[in-house]
């Protein structure tokens, strides 16, 4: 965690408000810039871009990169630490691209075997799961 101090900014304290307001929740830039428009609130989309990367940066947010069509996510984390806590992973739709946060016991006991017994250790934040989801699978009763 970079520990650096950073200009405390009115923008960066509205955005770190906003965020903190939903914890565990992802979110994409496009949708912060939504949020502060329709809140007639003054913040430019390049702000926010810089902002998240600094939160980012500063421990207080996670960046979960799914793909290279996709935005990148980010999820607030808080101040403390949040090492060995549980795991944010993604499934992703191969037919509609609906995006799955999943918090999940059961794949954070996989991650832990990886490292465990193979030495491997599994990165949560690019970690991606692709089939399809519940939606499309009623769709297409044989998919």
């Amino acid at each position: 965690m970079n520990t650096r101090s950073k200009y405390r900014t009115k923008q960066r304290d509205i955005l770190l408000e906003y965020l903190a307001s939903a914890p565990g929740d992802h979110t994409t830039a496009a949708d912060v810039c939504a949020y502060f428009r329709q809140q007639g609130i003054p913040i430019s989309q390049s702000t926010v871009y810089r902002q998240l990367e600094n939160l980012v940066a500063e421990g207080l947010l996670n960046k979960y990169i799914i793909d290279a069509n996709s935005p990148a996510c980010f999820e607030y984390i808080g101040e403390a630490a949040r090492e060995g806590a549980d795991s944010c992973f993604h499934c992703k739709c191969e037919r509609c691209g609906t995006l799955i946060h999943l918090h999940c016991d059961e794949l954070a006991s996989i991650r832990s075997h990886l490292f465990d017994a193979h030495g491997f250790r599994l990165d949560p934040l690019r970690t991606v799961l692709y089939g399809l989801c519940e939606d499309c699978r009623k769709a297409d009763p044989t998919a």
